[in-house]
């Protein structure tokens, strides 16, 4: 990406040998994501020219000094949030937060407060430590994430973020309870993986919002147990549906409008998490005396409040065991050079997710799906 709004360049960069503390990976697979998709419109800030891509899996090619825990011919899940280990965030157990990360990724560098990535000699940025779209990236090593050789990079790709955010959004932040009522706010790749994680958390009725009544269907697969499209009266039939309101609510969305929403549709003592990202300029309002009588949790969550050096194993594990059916989540491959088409196919709501691929074989794409066809 030269700069916002202008076209996607393919191109040849060059690409430093990873330092102490870094890896190289060769990439078989990337995620589409509609942040990716934010920066190049201008609506995430973001330093340019850059690399844009941080959804990735791969095999490990080389490692700097210091690094132990993967090595050469590895298999990897990448995670656009490392962590120092022992800034006050990452020792109390919240990574995401890492203060020693922060900066960096706004800088549009590695952890060190520089590039790998050059044009014809000068520094071309970073874009959340990872840089997908590229046939190779280096990382910070705490990004590269071993997981087992039997799982498919194109599956292990998405769990890197928007996967990630949206299960751990349910299990981590929210803590979903069996039996409970769930709202989640649209129907991407976020809110799906938000669906996933409220069913196998055990939750007895998961309410989906879209505007697009295709993906309302397709979150049914997935565990929604009913899909509402957004209209004047949406609060009203929330609370019908649920017998006085739900007792989670998941945004997913981040648009205007949705907080006030999911606050009104959810119980007493019940809990907001807000996971998609909203205008920089965003100042959503809340009725405060219902703050106190109604003791409502509203909270955000981050990359699903996780620790992915143990979450995306663990989800990983229970793709492979037939719990989450993340291969479902892939509508389409595409070649690098086909990026401003997936672009245009996520802004259209045709991709629950779509995947750039790099390496067929080690991507090991699904089959396609024989039940869900997305409206054009």
């Amino acid at each position: 990406m030269t700069a916002p709004n202008e076209p996607l360049e393919t191109v040849t960069l060059e690409l430093s040998d990873p330092r102490p503390d870094e890896v190289l990976v060769r990439l078989a697979a990337t995620g589409i994501c509609a942040s990716d998709a934010h920066t190049h419109t201008g609506r995430i800030p973001s330093p340019s020219p850059c690399v844009l891509g941080h959804e990735g899996a791969g095999v490990v090619e080389r490692v700097g000094a210091n690094v132990t825990h993967v090595g050469v011919g590895d298999h990897v899940a990448l995670s656009w949030v490392p962590s120092c280990g022992v800034c006050r965030h990452c020792v109390s157990g919240r990574p995401v937060l890492c203060t020693a990360a922060a900066p960096a990724l706004l800088a549009g560098t590695l952890l060190d407060g520089t590039v790998r990535l050059h044009r014809d000699g000068r520094p071309v940025s970073h874009y959340s430590f990872l840089s997908t779209f590229a046939t190779h990236a280096v990382v910070p090593a705490a990004s590269a994430v071993r997981i087992g050789r039997d799982v498919p990079l194109a599956v292990a790709s998405l769990v890197g973020c928007g996967i990630l955010t949206g299960y751990g959004a349910v299990v981590n932040k929210a803590k979903v309870t069996p039996g409970s009522s769930v709202l989640v706010f649209g129907a991407g790749g976020v809110g799906l993986s938000a669906v996933m994680a409220a069913r196998v958390s055990g939750a007895g009725q998961i309410i989906v919002v879209d505007p697009v009544e295709s993906k309302l269907e397709e979150a049914t697969v997935f565990g929604a147990t009913a899909g509402l499209v957004p209209s004047d009266d949406l609060v009203s039939r929330i609370r019908d549906l649920s017998g006085g309101g739900v007792d989670y609510a998941i945004d997913a969305a981040g648009g205007e409008g949705i907080l006030g929403q999911a606050f009104a549709a959810t119980i007493p003592g019940g809990t907001i998490v807000c996971v998609g990202m909203p205008d920089v300029d965003a100042r959503p309002s809340l009725p405060g005396p219902e703050l106190v009588r109604d003791e409502k949790i509203v909270t955000g969550s981050l990359y699903g409040s996780s620790r992915p050096s143990l979450d995306i194993p663990s989800i990983l594990r229970q793709y492979a065991a037939g719990v989450l059916p993340l291969d479902r989540m892939i509508t389409q491959a595409y070649d690098l050079d086909r990026i401003d088409h997936a672009f245009a196919d996520m802004r259209a709501g045709k991709l629950k997710r779509g995947v750039v691929v790099f390496d067929e074989q080690l991507a090991g794409l699904p089959a396609p799906d024989p039940v869900v066809t997305l409206a054009a």
